[in-house]
């Protein structure tokens, strides 16, 4: 995703502030290096101690520390970067940008950079809203500065509206987004994830066990690399990514019909748990229990089998199409026969039986599986299984 990537944050003063420690540990899971730098006023909310902590790296405070202007001054602090990114963005820093001040160690680094900027504003509405900043912010969008909200919402100063920070994972997808001149760039990637729910009638359904974070973590490392990520997912419990499109859906059937809409694709990545059944008596009312002990008759028809029917196009199939095998026996040699029969290119085996912790949990355990082999990763986060796929992807489709 962010692997190797280094971003200059800089911390305004704001109670926003406090969402920059989930914002670098963020970053720091998708393999990025973050370099912080507090304004005063900044430093009134959060500790450079802590900041220091999860980044992994000192805390800049002081534009006239002679140490650091001997060892790596401001000029080279602001251009080491790949990537300046400004949160919370307050009222008082979008001023000072937009009229080229350089007053403290923030303003310098940020009037001195010659890398892409990003911030992050937050402030009260009435700020927000107010000419002054509307002006400041039209100057520097027009000065090539990138911007990731305002979000709308409850404030801390008890008002509501647009002001709000944007959440951490929105600007790690704003972070990659302006980043993405990746290998994926240009390349249209379809992934679908989480479970089907199939009705048994208004209220009851047949599911599988998927919360759909392996799909979510996937999209978002294809997005970091570039590319332009359309998500088709079922009712999953995971959070959706950011910065893609994300198209909801229910049933299997719905699923494949977004599938065909989402076409033409560079790749296709199968990651839903498609339920292979339907029950095709399903009621518009809820089912009753009458006081007989007789059971409900329940006729079952097959659903779609979304990857055989992509993986068998003859006519726009996407250069790349991989399938998921969660599988509770012969693992290895269930997905090889899976790939066969579907027809896709690779298989991503995994073992799901209820002693793994896999299904629902935050790590994953994978064999790849193609035409030229086997290859095994150890167990792993969901988000570093994803970042290793991707980046296999990338490689594919080069």
């Amino acid at each position: 995703m962010l692997q190797g990537r280094k971003i200059l944050l800089i911390i305004g003063g704001g109670i926003a502030a406090y969402k920059c420690l989930d914002f670098i540990r963020r970053l720091a899971e998708r393999g990025a290096t973050v370099t912080p730098v507090l304004t005063r006023a900044a430093s009134e909310f959060v500790t450079p101690l802590s900041i220091a902590a999860l980044a992994g790296q000192k805390a800049y405070t002081d534009l006239f520390d002679l140490t650091d202007e001997a060892e790596m001054g401001h000029i080279q602090l602001s251009r080491t970067a790949d990537l300046v990114v400004v949160a919370p963005a307050t009222a008082d820093l979008l001023a000072k940008m937009a009229t080229g001040q350089a007053n403290d160690l923030a303003t310098t680094l940020l009037l001195a950079t010659d890398k892409p900027v990003l911030v992050a504003p937050a402030m009260n509405v009435r700020m927000w809203d107010h000419p002054a900043t509307q002006r400041n912010v039209e100057t520097l969008k027009a000065d090539g500065i990138l911007f990731v909200g305002p979000n709308e919402g409850d404030m801390a100063c008890g008002e509501f509206g647009p002001g709000r920070m944007s959440e951490p994972l929105e600007i790690v997808s704003a972070v990659g987004a302006a980043l993405s001149n990746g290998p994926l760039k240009d390349k249209h990637v379809l992934v679908t994830s989480g479970p089907t729910h199939e009705p048994i009638d208004p209220v009851r359904y047949i599911a599988n066990r998927s919360s759909g974070a392996q799909g979510t973590a996937i999209a978002e490392a294809l997005a970091a690399l570039g590319a332009n990520v359309t998500f088709i997912t079922g009712p999953a419990d995971a959070a959706r990514p950011v910065g893609v499109k994300v198209i909801e859906v229910q049933t299997a059937q719905q699923m494949l019909k977004e599938v065909q809409n989402a076409l033409p694709a560079d790749a296709a990545v199968f990651a839903a748990a498609v339920a292979d059944w339907r029950v095709a008596n399903a009621t518009d009312s809820k089912i009753k229990k009458d006081g007989s002990g007789a059971l409900p008759v329940m006729e079952f028809a097959e659903n779609p089998d979304i990857l055989r029917t992509i993986s068998q196009m003859s006519v726009g199939r996407p250069e790349l199409v991989v399938g998921f095998a969660a599988e509770t026996d012969d693992v290895l040699a269930n997905a090889e026969a899976k790939r066969l029969r579907k027809g896709c290119d690779w298989i991503v085996a995994n073992d799901v039986s209820p002693e793994t912790g896999i299904m629902g949990g935050s790590e994953n355990a994978v064999t790849l599986i193609s035409e030229r082999g086997q290859e095994t990763w150890d167990r792993m986060s969901k988000i570093e299984v994803a970042r290793k796929l991707a980046n296999k992807i990338a490689g594919a489709l080069a």
